[in-house]
């Protein structure tokens, strides 16, 4: 049996989800967007991401399944039990943290794309899925969540 392990420079867009019971994120004291239970994504802009990668990776927050159902097992996605998505730009995701002793950030989309493209996936999750709040580009942000489990996982697109 042969597999195939890409490099780490041909997968692109990157999220960090995280099942919880709760989440907010908040600018300058203000909430800028709140859920109950649901998912916490923490969404990182790579350079030679696009609308087909943002499309790709919501598809795959709204069904990946990681919520209990009756018997306990994680069969469940988040459309299923109607939860919230609580989507919150993070650049430093991107990072390569692989050598020295400072994050290089020579992956990440200009600030400007990764500006559009977050705009990009907030329109196109708002058109598809009801129950959304988000964080704001290039903002100071700060994110409160109770993490269910706790339940992460790191989602890319191929």
């Amino acid at each position: 049996m042969v597999f195939f392990i890409a490099p780490i420079d041909l997968l692109l867009m990157i999220t960090i989800i995280q099942r919880v019971t709760e989440a907010k994120v908040s600018v300058d004291q203000q909430c800028t967007g709140a859920i109950g239970r649901g998912i916490l994504a923490l969404v990182a802009v790579e350079k030679d991401d696009s609308e087909k990668e943002a499309g790709r990776l919501l598809e795959r927050m709204l069904d990946y399944r990681i919520f209990a159902d009756s018997e306990g097992r994680m069969n469940l996605s988040l459309r299923d039990i109607n939860g919230g998505l609580l989507l919150v730009p993070q650049f430093t995701l991107a990072a390569d943290t692989r050598k020295g002793k400072r994050p290089s950030f020579t992956s990440a989309a200009p600030p400007e794309q990764g500006r559009q493209l977050f705009a990009y996936l907030q329109g196109l999750a708002q058109s598809v899925y009801p129950n959304m709040a988000f964080g704001v580009f290039g903002a100071d942000m700060q994110v409160i969540l109770i993490n269910d489990g706790p339940v992460t996982f790191i989602l890319r697109t191929p």
